[in-house]
């Protein structure tokens, strides 16, 4: 059975001997018990303030929304927001601190931001000398396969800061590490590894419990179907949010669902199935509207490849519907697009290659970033 890094805390109490802690955590950060990290040290060690990442301390905010910092209720605890107007603590929340530390369950994608805030915490430990902390968590779509083109740091962003591959099959311990190291924050960093965790497994074979990490992320399994469609987000192609199957769900009214599915059936991708579907979305884009396109079943995960299936599907959704598809436009003037910052680079929007060639840079990028990550890998 997995021992989670929060499960260990009682070998590691000496790093946090005498110091004033801070955690970054949210609903997501529980041991076996369900009992919560912020409880677990509470009783531990000197806690004295929460980190709020993304969709809050409690997990109630949708993706995007900003937050600000306030009291939580049920402890008296100030939690500090690190998704509103600044991204990482201040000098002055800094100064009342002497290490931070991080429990969280990461989904093993580039573009979502906790590994950011973590980044950035860590960067913020690094300027005023403190120490930061991480409890590793199982990576729920595995830690061994790894996918996708690197990051362009032209294309640098909350949701792609380094250059890492979109898949970079890691735990969120050994993405501090690279990013510590690799990419030059050098910190001061601890990492509380997991005892008895198999790289290979998916999380339902872990035997931890799964929370939500974000509202459209329910199941373990849509973490890897998210891989393949939040790429949709900086497009007018509906990615699922507002039904009860977010990220396995794309389409718009402008779509013929058959002739979609047929067209992506007829790629022949490995371990995937499109199965036309009409969807109405009661939230977020085409709200209220019939939207039609295709339903994503993945039939064999060991053959299943979600950057280049979320690819292929907007190569082939361009390719049928040139005079409706279009890409959003920036959410500030002069800044890259929304589906830029997604991909990591400006040839996806700017449709400068075949599928092919994208697959070929795709797999190019792999081998190059696998070299890289492997000095990095606790497990």
């Amino acid at each position: 059975m997995i021992k989670l890094g929060i499960e260990r805390i009682d070998d590691y109490l000496h790093l946090f001997k005498g110091k004033r802690v801070g955690l970054i955590t949210n609903p997501t950060g529980i041991d076996r018990h369900f009992k919560s990290t912020i409880d677990i040290l509470r009783e531990k060690v000197n806690l004295v303030a929460l980190f709020s990442p993304e969709h809050g301390v409690r997990g109630n905010v949708d993706a995007g929304v900003k937050l600000e910092s306030y009291i939580d209720d049920k402890t008296g605890i100030i939690v500090y927001s690190l998704y509103g107007d600044k991204r990482r603590p201040s000098d002055e929340i800094m100064d009342s601190i002497d290490l931070i530390c991080i429990d969280i369950q990461d989904i093993g994608s580039r573009f979502y931001t906790f590994i950011y805030t973590m980044a950035y915490c860590m960067i913020a430990c690094k300027d005023k000398n403190k120490q930061f902390v991480v409890f590793d968590r199982p990576n729920p779509i595995n830690g061994k396969d790894v996918e996708g083109n690197i990051l362009d740091l032209n294309y640098r962003s909350f949701i792609g800061y380094y250059p890492i591959v979109q898949r970079p099959g890691m735990t969120i311990a050994e993405l501090a590490l690279l990013f510590n190291k690799e990419y030059g924050i050098g910190c001061n960093l601890s990492v509380i590894p997991m005892e008895n965790y198999n790289r290979d497994q998916y999380f339902e074979e872990t035997g931890c419990l799964w929370i939500m990490p974000s509202p459209n992320i329910p199941t373990p399994e849509i973490a890897l179907y998210f891989n393949s469609t939040c790429v949709f987000e900086g497009t007018n192609v509906a990615e699922g949010r507002g039904t009860t199957l977010p990220f396995k769900l794309i389409g718009a009214p402008y779509i013929n669902a058959d002739e979609l599915a047929t067209k992506m059936n007829d790629l022949h991708l490995k371990g995937i199935y499109f199965r036309p579907v009409h969807f109405n979305p009661v939230a977020f884009k085409y709200k209220g509207e019939m939207c039609n396109g295709v339903e994503l079943y993945i039939l064999d995960r060991s053959e299943f490849s979600p950057v280049k299936t979320g690819w292929a599907l907007l190569d082939t959704i361009r390719n049928l519907y040139p005079n409706d598809f279009t890409v959003n436009p920036p959410y500030t003037v002069g800044r890259p697009t929304m589906l830029e910052l997604n991909t990591g680079c400006s040839y996806i929007k700017e449709k400068k290659y075949t599928l092919e060639e994208q697959f070929d840079i795709i797999e190019k990028d792999t081998k190059e970033f696998i070299k890289i990550r492997e000095k990095y890998l606790l497990y």
